[in-house]
């Protein structure tokens, strides 16, 4: 059995508190924006305009690499390509508008909250590893310092714009739990559980930030007593499973598999269920040998059947989040829709797509583009 059950209540744990980096648009694109070209004739490489500044088919495309890099996965048909490029060109056109709201504000990031969150990126890893991903991405370091910039400064626009402005009160948490009860009441009891898997062969996708796969039985061996004993020494779960896990899908979330319920574990391996059933919430296990490979499991929490009360304060910051978040996602649609009326900005690429029927021209020709007000 593989430990992927998706979560019974009403929000996966799993899922963390949204802020503008985990929403449809992207604050911090790992590719640098284009330049300025006010007054005059768009270049030949421009895709898109955005009140006088060029975004340049080159920065769509490495980031259209760059996540291809991260999916894995198939190749894309030319039209899912294409498709995907105009959603990057839209997210790129959206950076753009806020940055530049963001400075007529003065909210620039300084140089050293840009550095500071550049040594955060970096910290995961070492200085070659860390090469290696800019090289992957065809990303330079002052490229990507550019980024980080644009990132922290659009981030401090929402924070000032939307953010600071919701509210969530007492009244609004209870209105939503009386009408939401049913959400609240466990049928059976629920473990909340994570996991760092570590296989004796070669994965087709590897999801940790490390890039770390063992490839043998010798490799996986020598990896897990190194995994047994960092967290010995007291060192993070959350960090080694996603420094290290090899399981393409709960890698990212540092191992959280969210909650699975009592049943599903009775059609669990012997193992993988005895183990979760005597673990205490905090605890790692040893080592399990299970057919996907071996796994070190901890307990992240243990839930019991029945209704849960309002006064449970799991309860009301779940509520608090989920309200939160959709706040945050209305506003910011709205505010992104208000900037966006209020630009000037021209898609060459979604031109050149309608006027060749879904066919990219090798080059980009922004002559004659209607511009979008």
């Amino acid at each position: 059995m593989k430990l992927r059950n998706p979560p019974i209540s009403f929000r996966s744990p799993a899922v963390r508190s949204v802020t503008v980096a985990g929403l449809a648009l992207l604050v911090l694109p790992p590719l640098f924006l284009g330049g300025c070209n006010r007054g005059g004739t768009p270049s030949t490489e421009a895709w898109a305009v955005v009140n006088g500044k060029e975004i340049k088919r080159a920065e769509v495309e490495k980031y259209f690499r760059s996540r291809g890099l991260q999916q894995g996965g198939e190749t894309p048909s030319s039209e899912e390509a294409l498709s995907l490029k105009l959603n990057i060109l839209e997210e790129l056109i959206n950076n753009q508008i806020l940055f530049a709201r963001a400075s007529r504000l003065g909210l620039i990031a300084t140089d050293g909250e840009v550095e500071d969150k550049f040594t955060e990126l970096k910290s995961p890893y070492t200085e070659e590893e860390f090469q290696r991903r800019l090289k992957e991405q065809g990303t330079a370091v002052e490229d990507l310092k550019q980024d980080v910039r644009r990132g922290l400064t659009t981030q401090k626009l929402i924070n000032k714009e939307i953010i600071a402005k919701i509210t969530i009160s007492d009244a609004d948490i209870q209105s939503f739990y009386d009408s939401n009860r049913a959400l609240f009441n466990r049928a059976e009891a629920q473990y909340r559980v994570a996991n760092i898997l570590v296989t004796p062969h070669g994965e087709a996708q590897i999801r940790n930030r490390k890039g770390d796969d063992a490839k043998s039985e010798a490799a996986a061996r020598q990896k897990l007593r190194m995994l047994e004993e960092r967290l010995g020494n007291g060192e993070d779960f959350t960090r080694l499973a996603e420094d290290y896990s090899e399981d393409p899908i709960s890698a990212t979330t540092g191992g959280d598999m969210g909650y699975i319920a009592a049943s599903g574990l009775e059609r669990a391996a012997p193992a993988l269920k005895q183990t979760i059933l005597a673990l205490r919430v905090g605890e790692t296990s040893r080592v399990i040998s299970t057919r996907d490979g071996y796994r070190i499991l901890k307990l992240l929490a243990r839930e019991p059947a029945g209704q849960r009360d309002l006064a449970d304060p799991v309860v009301q910051s779940s509520i608090r989040e989920n309200l939160r978040n959709r706040k945050v996602q209305l506003l910011l649609d709205a505010y992104l829709k208000q900037l966006r009326s209020e630009a000037k900005t021209t898609n060459y690429l979604a031109q050149q797509i309608l006027e060749s029927a879904g066919k990219l021209p090798a080059q980009a020709a922004p002559t004659g583009a209607t511009q979008q007000k």
